[in-house]
């Protein structure tokens, strides 16, 4: 995968990074609806823009901590499987990445960061790159929650009709 333009976040102390063509925005925290018996990682639905996307809490999958904070967004991406917010400490900037500084990791065989592509190796600082749709495809129970969500979705279209 390649990774010209990337929207760099913050999660813990470390700083990851997603391809800026598969952000659709970035959003401050707001209501988000809870959903008993969800797998911990999903803090449950919220609207964004009229649409009802699942939020998944990036800091739960890497440290099985809460995201908290007042710098924290949702940053909503984009894949051919759905359209979910990511919740991170902090999204900071917008860089390009040259080709020298992109490495491709040995990660991607371990199957529980199988999302990590790729490490960007700048002079100051070492930045993750994640592929979202990876990473929503490894998660457990997804499968089952995207479902219900275009079920959702067909059922509110279904009543609007």
């Amino acid at each position: 995968m390649a990774f010209d333009k990337t929207v760099i976040f913050r999660c813990g102390n470390e700083e990851y990074a997603v391809p800026v063509e598969q952000v659709v925005s970035i959003e401050k925290l707001g209501h988000i609806t809870p959903i008993p018996h969800l797998p911990n990682y999903l803090l449950g639905f919220t609207r964004i823009r009229k649409e009802l996307i699942p939020i998944i809490d990036f800091n739960r999958i890497l440290y099985n901590n809460a995201v908290d904070g007042e710098q924290s967004r949702i940053i909503v991406l984009n894949t051919d499987v759905v359209n979910y917010g990511l919740v991170v400490n902090e999204a900071k900037e917008i860089l390009n990445f040259t080709e020298s500084e992109i490495q491709q990791v040995g990660l991607v065989n371990y199957s529980k960061t199988r999302y990590f592509t790729a490490v960007a190796n700048l002079e100051n600082r070492v930045i993750t790159c994640v592929d979202p749709k990876i990473l929503v495809n490894s998660l457990d129970g997804i499968k089952e929650i995207i479902e219900y969500l275009h079920k959702m979705l067909e059922d509110e279209n279904n009543v609007n009709a």
